[in-house]
């Protein structure tokens, strides 16, 4: 018998617990004080409190959880995605504890969450990377070289950096020197680690990212592409597969080379290879090694349930398909419905809601964790809802998303609901193939519906 904790909390923790009802898992929910409400611990089977509403008091407290996990007898665990999900120590410390972790392997996050170590993996073979090093950078003069064969502007890199720590682009080499230090003191500072790598800059492209499973051994499957280029401030908005702007050729390469870097990761269970496209080019950037909030775009257009399959790999040691069972179907929008105020530039809206109305229909999908009543803790995330539909084709699915933003009723705190629907139906992004929505859409075209994106 198997019996998973969530190692998570909202829309996410929630959806796990829907994956593990329909396959007979018993499931097990963690959440923090100010949390008892939520619709998780509902939900769950059993649900334990791990702390004070401060994530690291709770969320990312490794110790709380393993404890949680013993307590009440788990054998497996969920990370989700964020707080401990990407977590190489998390993960070891679970296969210690003799509980089966649902995600990629220590080595694997180690592997591919190094960014040097990412890029030579990824190099090997033989999928494109940005132009640039390879492994790390020991001094200005060395970076000065690479720079003759790249062109400027370069980018500065910390091989453990993320949020935007450790970054620098110097666009004039008597720059270099300055930024060389500052990017090394962040990545020394933040992450404990102060090697540097360059890459070419790429100012304009799209964010495409191909859905890949595998069982860690012999089976690598990817499940298509998504567009994921409408950003603010590196935060996605909306997704859909497939990308409208790929030829078929393009395509099915760009999947090969996301099997291609899964195969080389050994990697176990569901992740995401992200790669930026430009007219004539795409590179790898980055895996994620988890399940990312945007699964459910694949689910639909691929048919397939990523966290059953996931759960199928955790009790039989192999996945329930492979490549020639996956097949495709229509256009897939995603829209991420966030308690923030667009007209204060996105600021975080939480508060209680007073009505809800979440739409339905056919090729319609809600993923929530909101009821009447609940109320939004300030404390995390502001994602309180995903709206997904299919269409026949991608105008078929623009209009149908945007039928049913418009049906939907969150009362109680702002929303970026309507601000989507101002996105769905600005032209250039209706636009049949796409060519102009990339990672700087949003801030070329500043799309308003009393909303300041600056």
């Amino acid at each position: 018998m198997y019996r998973c904790l969530i190692a998570n909390r909202g829309e996410i923790a929630v959806r796990i617990i829907r994956a593990c009802r329909e396959v007979g898992v018993e499931t097990v929910a963690v959440y923090a004080k100010g949390d008892e409400k939520s619709l998780h611990v509902s939900l769950a089977d059993q649900a334990i409190c791990i702390g004070e509403a401060n994530p690291l008091d709770s969320y990312l407290n490794i110790n709380r959880i393993i404890a949680a996990a013993e307590i009440t007898g788990a054998n497996a665990i969920h990370p989700g995605y964020g707080f401990l999900s990407e977590s190489p120590n998390f993960a070891q410390k679970v296969e210690e504890n003799d509980i089966y972790f649902i995600g990629p392997t220590k080595r694997t996050m180690e592997m591919m969450g190094d960014k040097i170590t990412a890029r030579q993996t990824v190099e090997s073979a033989d999928v494109p990377i940005i132009p640039g090093s390879i492994g790390a950078v020991h001094s200005v003069d060395e970076i000065k070289e690479i720079a003759k064969d790249i062109g400027y502007p370069v980018v500065l890199k910390a091989a453990s950096g993320g949020g935007g720590k450790g970054i620098r682009i110097v666009k004039e080499p008597e720059h270099l020197e300055k930024a060389f230090k500052e990017a090394q003191s962040e990545g020394k500072k933040y992450f404990d680690d102060d090697r540097i790598y360059v890459e070419a800059f790429i100012p304009v492209a799209k964010h495409v990212e191909v859905q890949v499973i595998g069982d860690g051994k012999e089976n690598y499957v990817h499940l298509g592409e998504r567009d994921c280029s409408v950003q603010r401030k590196n935060q996605k908005l909306i997704e859909e597969s497939p990308c409208a702007a790929l030829s078929e050729e393009k395509r099915q390469k760009i999947c090969e080379d996301a099997v291609k870097v899964a195969q080389a990761s050994n990697y176990r269970s569901a992740g995401t290879i992200e790669f930026l496209v430009t007219d004539d080019a795409y590179y790898f950037i980055e895996m994620n090694a988890r399940i990312q909030v945007e699964h459910t775009v694949t689910e639909m257009r691929a048919d397939r349930d990523l966290l059953q399959a996931q759960l199928y790999l955790m009790k039989h040691g192999e996945l329930p398909f492979s490549q020639d069972d996956i097949h495709f179907t229509g256009h897939v929008i995603e829209a991420r419905i966030n308690a923030e105020n667009p007209e204060r530039k996105f600021q975080p809206s939480p508060g209680k809601v007073k009505a809800l109305h979440l739409p339905q229909g056919f090729n319609v999908r809600v993923d929530s964790l909101l009821y009447p009543g609940y109320v939004v803790s300030p404390y995390y995330d502001s994602l309180v809802a995903k709206v997904i539909v299919k269409g026949a084709n991608r105008t078929h699915a623009i209009e149908k998303l945007k039928a049913t933003l418009d049906e939907m009723v969150i009362d109680g705190f702002s929303t970026t609901a309507d601000f989507l629907y101002a996105v769905l139906s600005y032209p250039a992004y209706a636009d049949g193939d796409a060519k102009d929505v990339d990672i700087k859409f949003l801030d070329r075209h500043q799309i308003t519906k009393g909303a300041a994106l600056t």
